[in-house]
């Protein structure tokens, strides 16, 4: 995977969120303002408000300029940076960062139909430089796509992969 800058303890806990990694989702693409966003997701605008402005202040969104919205009341529209993809928060030792991820996850797969996830799951037996290989091919892949600029026009998709040692295949210690 590309080299990625240690996230900041602030960085690491703004990504600790599976709330967070949701509303980044969202304002992927569009910018939306906190009621938009509350509402996607089903939350209080007041909660949502407190996520927004931790993503603001460690630069993983950023404010749009405000529009006008019903009954000319004014409106921040916020539009995710990018950010995320470029730091790297295992490092910063703030608990919680895998678990959000694979609950922002399962959130998300959660509002599709089942049938139109494409999934695939693969065991495997490799020594470890034939594992670092797959990773390294199949981070180098999500970072090509992610260096490709956006289509106005394409559908929207979203990719989860994880590496982990299936421990569930390991032999039981031998009884005595």
């Amino acid at each position: 995977m590309r080299d990625r800058r240690p996230a900041t303890e602030a960085e690491a806990r703004a990504l600790a969120s599976a709330v967070r990694l949701r509303i980044l989702r969202l304002c992927l693409d569009r910018a939306l303002t906190n009621k938009e966003i509350a509402e996607r997701l089903g939350a209080n605008p007041a909660t949502t408000l407190h996520h927004v402005r931790t993503l603001v202040d460690t630069g993983f969104l950023a404010s749009q300029p405000t529009r006008r919205g019903a009954r000319g009341s004014r409106e921040v529209p916020y539009l995710a940076t990018g950010k995320s993809w470029t730091v790297d928060v295992q490092e910063a030792g703030v608990a919680g960062g895998r678990e959000a991820m694979l609950d922002a996850f399962l959130a998300e797969a959660r509002l599709v139909d089942l049938d139109q996830v494409d999934m695939a799951r693969l065991g495997l037996r490799l020594a470890d430089d034939d594992f670092r290989e797959l990773r390294e091919r199949i981070e180098a892949i999500l970072d090509e796509y992610a260096d490709r600029p956006r289509d106005p026009d394409g559908r929207a998709y979203s990719v989860f992969v994880a590496f982990y040692e299936d421990v569930s295949r390991d032999e039981p210690p031998a009884a005595s």
